[in-house]
């Protein structure tokens, strides 16, 4: 059935996109990804055995344009190599709608989408589409937006709710309650952005209301964000300062902060970024949160390619300091290193099983990616990447500093356009 209704959405659009004075453009994507993990996310033990295995995203992409009108569809199917036999008749529950909206063009300046979308602001700190994972992040939203060249700003809202099972719409014809996990009951964001010649910065707020299912409350945090970068000469200035409060989703009081300043520049031919990350966390015994959260940013991208910190598993809210120094070399014409060192610390105090105050050294992690762009729509990258652990790691992740802690995978992409019109 569902595929039924992918071959009919597909025909539906060619018909549209031939009969209009249009742009209507057909993108193929195939991402698969092999990976070696051995201490990955976590410490590993003397009982643990490295995981591999290869997980491919498979895309198609429909965008049809015109003065008035802007569409996007997203099919997608994600799944590990070997999941389903070769003979298989069961409902294919991998595949899905990763996005899907409209826009209304009300002026060349203005506009409104609506649908499921990703948002991706800035560096993807806070807002981000989760781009490294195979299955990506979208919302259900909608968003008015404001766009003249140097001068931008957008707010949206969105309002969840689940189809239950038990009392499947259209019968349902009361109750609001959200069960589904990882996600907002509510959500509502505006975000401005100003260019000039040689700086720019943004301005965020985010409201984030999750809901209790203890008693069917909404907590509601909120998150004021500031984003800044200044071309110094040969030296590139990006700064960032967050701050948030209200409640946590277990409703304490919240009061956390995120702060990053970094500086890059060219020693001779080398570019160098070196900076830093400081993300607050609660101390035992406090009453209040002060554990920042990067809600729904791209955390891979910041903190560690092993995702040691804020990718969808905790380190017990000690919060992180992260020292980083990174560059990336040009080996060829078409291909690239990236090297990045991280020095993590806690901000917030770590105890161990005596009661005794710990070190807030956390580790040390090296990050390698030779990146290859075989032609225009092919794409292949190799990494590596190795984590030195301390002690409070131990206590604050599990597992055995000791052990050899590594990661190691290659993703080819091929993301051609199969039709444009």
């Amino acid at each position: 059935m569902m595929k039924r209704k992918f071959y009919l959405s597909i025909l539906i659009i060619f018909i549209i996109a031939g009969k209009v004075h249009a742009q209507f453009t057909v993108t193929g994507e195939i991402r698969p990804r092999a990976e070696f993990r051995n201490g990955f996310k976590t410490l590993n033990n003397e009982s643990t055995d490295p995981a591999f295995f290869i997980e491919q995203r498979s895309r198609l992409y429909l965008d049809y344009k015109n003065e008035k009108f802007v569409f996007r569809l997203t099919f997608q199917d994600i799944r590990l190599w070997g999941e389903n036999p070769q003979i298989f008749k069961a409902d294919n529950a991998l595949f899905n709608v990763h996005e899907a909206w409209g826009q209304y063009n009300f002026s060349e300046k203005s506009a409104l989408r609506v649908g499921r979308q990703e948002l991706d602001y800035d560096n993807a700190r806070f807002l981000g589409n989760l781009a490294w994972a195979q299955q990506s992040r979208s919302h259900d939203l909608a968003k008015f937006t404001y766009d003249a060249g140097d001068l931008q700003f957008h707010v949206g809202a969105a309002f969840n709710q689940e189809d239950v099972i038990s009392n499947p719409e259209p019968r349902r014809l009361s109750g609001t309650l959200y069960a589904t996990g990882g996600n907002y009951k509510t959500m509502q964001f505006a975000w401005f952005h100003k260019d000039y010649e040689k700086s720019d910065f943004s301005l965020l707020f985010l409201n984030n209301g999750v809901q209790s299912l203890a008693d069917s409350s909404v907590n509601f945090s909120q998150t004021l964000g500031f984003i800044g970068k200044r071309s110094l000469g040969k030296i590139n200035l990006e700064g960032e300062l967050y701050y948030q409060f209200g409640n946590d989703p277990s409703g304490r009081d919240l009061s956390a902060y995120l702060a990053s300043l970094s500086l890059k520049f060219k020693a001779g031919l080398l570019p160098i970024t070196i900076g830093a990350d400081i993300l607050s966390g609660t101390d035992p015994g406090s009453s209040k949160s002060n554990a920042f959260t990067p809600l729904y940013g791209t955390n891979h991208k910041f903190y560690g390619f092993m995702d040691y910190f804020y990718v969808g598993n905790g380190h017990g809210n000690v919060g992180l300091r992260d020292f980083f120094i990174k560059s990336k070399i040009k080996t060829g014409q078409k291909s690239g290193l990236i090297i990045h060192l991280h020095e993590f610390l806690s901000n917030a105090t770590i105890m161990d099983g005596d009661n005794n105050e710990s070190s807030s050294v956390l580790g040390t992690e090296i990050d390698l990616v030779y990146n290859l762009d075989i032609a225009k729509e092919v794409n292949f990258k190799l990494g590596y990447s190795q984590l030195f652990a301390s002690d409070s790691m131990e206590i604050i992740k599990g597992g055995d500093k000791s052990e050899l802690n590594n990661w190691a995978w290659a993703m080819l992409t091929i993301k051609p356009v199969l039709f444009k019109k």
